[in-house]
């Protein structure tokens, strides 16, 4: 196998990844916008206020965000809405998060860091007190529509309870990166690509 043909093969992979990890269709349009919301209203229960997500779809750029997500997992015992029997809050929250991100990366997406809660506040004012957080995340969509395209999925509606039960408090907004120190897929996935190019150039040498 010539070198050409190896370092082609390593491209020709890293362009598919990106048609993948990428959006390349632009910003939601008025009337992919009307659609979601329409076929989610009075779908999803709690405080989610419909202006505030409306205002965030309509201010679509076309990029990438990434969802900072702040949890508290019920640790107690919790009812199981498909059988009646009791089962853990973490399994309960498992239960919707498993199938959440699993959803998540074949929309392109992934997580970026996900931690648990070593100690309280720090440093805080004006905000309400901890209410117990248990982990952060931080979620990476391709695209705001990625995320209606998830939330419409009727697939989504048949975790949320377990949602519901297993986190019976959470806060999350939306983020455009600003400033990193860590190396995204699009800079770590050429790298692997290129070391596997090369060490096969060199064992076929």
């Amino acid at each position: 196998m010539s070198g050409w043909a190896i370092w082609g093969g390593a491209l020709g992979l890293y362009v598919l990844f990106r048609l993948w990890y990428d959006n390349w269709r632009g910003p939601l349009t008025k009337a992919e916008i009307e659609a979601f919301i329409e076929q989610v209203h009075g779908k999803y229960t709690g405080g989610n206020e419909s202006g505030v997500l409306r205002s965030f779809l309509e201010a679509d750029d076309g990029k990438e965000f990434v969802m900072l997500n702040l949890v508290k997992i019920e640790e107690g015992m919790v009812t199981d809405p498909a059988t009646g029997q009791p089962i853990a809050g973490r399994a309960a929250m498992r239960r919707y998060s498993d199938p959440f991100v699993r959803r998540l990366i074949a929309n392109g997406g992934h997580p970026g860091m996900v931690g648990r809660k070593v100690g309280p506040y720090v440093d805080a004012w004006n905000v309400e007190g901890d209410p117990g957080w248990s982990i952060f995340g931080l979620m990476r969509y391709r695209s705001r529509r990625d995320l209606i395209r998830m939330v419409a999925d009727p697939r989504f509606a048949e975790h949320h309870a377990y949602k519901a039960l297993g986190i019976p408090v959470t806060f999350s907004f939306p983020t455009q990166r600003e400033l990193s120190v860590y190396m995204g897929p699009r800079v770590w996935v050429a790298l692997v690509l290129a070391l596997v190019a090369a060490l096969t150039q060199l064992a076929l040498g």
